[in-house]
Formats: structure tokens, sequence, C-alpha cells
């Protein structure tokens, strides 16, 4: 698991700097470890894909795709808890984030846009 969400993690970082949207890179770097995670955790079969898509000239999709049937759920964690809080994340980190069902899995997205002027 930790060996894909750090190359998950490099992608991003790269693909961020590639386009001058280094500001972004913190924020991205999290919300795709969770959701890769997430796919790790949660996800069947031993494999899934990482994307990293420029919509905009200030917004990128972070997609993450599995081969399980099985949604993704907001949590909410107890104070004591160490887990559940990734999805909490995601949806603070991003403008929007959803999930597009497939017939063989799924693929969770997560967009993020530089606010004006952080350039």
């Amino acid at each position: 698991m930790a060996q894909s969400s750090v190359l998950a993690r490099r992608l991003a970082a790269t693909a961020l700097l590639t386009w001058d949207l280094a500001p972004l890179t913190d924020d991205a770097e999290l919300v795709v470890a969770e959701l890769v995670n997430n796919a790790v955790q949660h996800g069947t079969g031993h494999s899934l894909r990482v994307g990293v898509k420029r919509i905009s000239a200030s917004r990128v999709r972070i997609a993450v795709t599995d081969r399980s049937l099985r949604l993704p759920v907001i949590r909410n964690p107890d104070a004591g808890e160490v887990a559940g809080r990734g999805l909490l994340l995601v949806a603070a980190l991003s403008v929007r984030w959803g999930t597009d069902r497939r017939g063989w899995g799924k693929v969770v997205w997560a967009e993020l846009r530089l606010l004006d002027g952080t350039l």
C-alpha cells in the first residue's frame, strides 16, 4: 500500500509542476494518497489506476480506478478513532469529488482548483 501511495503522490506532483500548478501540490498529494489508500484497503484485485488530468488552466482532476463495486462513503469517526477521515479530507480539499460506476468497478475522483491570485 505504501509504495502505491508514494508513486501516486510523485505522479501528481510531477504533473502539477509540469503544468505550472505547483501551489496545488500539497493538497493533490494528500488527495491522491487518500484515494489510493481507500482503493487498496477496500478494493478487490491486485491493481488500480491513477490519473491526473488538467481540465482547465487552473483545475485538475485526480482519479483512482479500482475493480471494487463498493462505493466510498464519508464516515464521521469519533474523536478517538484513528481511521476513517480520508474522504472527509478529500471533500474538504477539493472543489468537488465523486464516484463514477463502471460494470467492473469504479472511478473515484476529486477536482482541485487554484484560487484566484494564487500564481
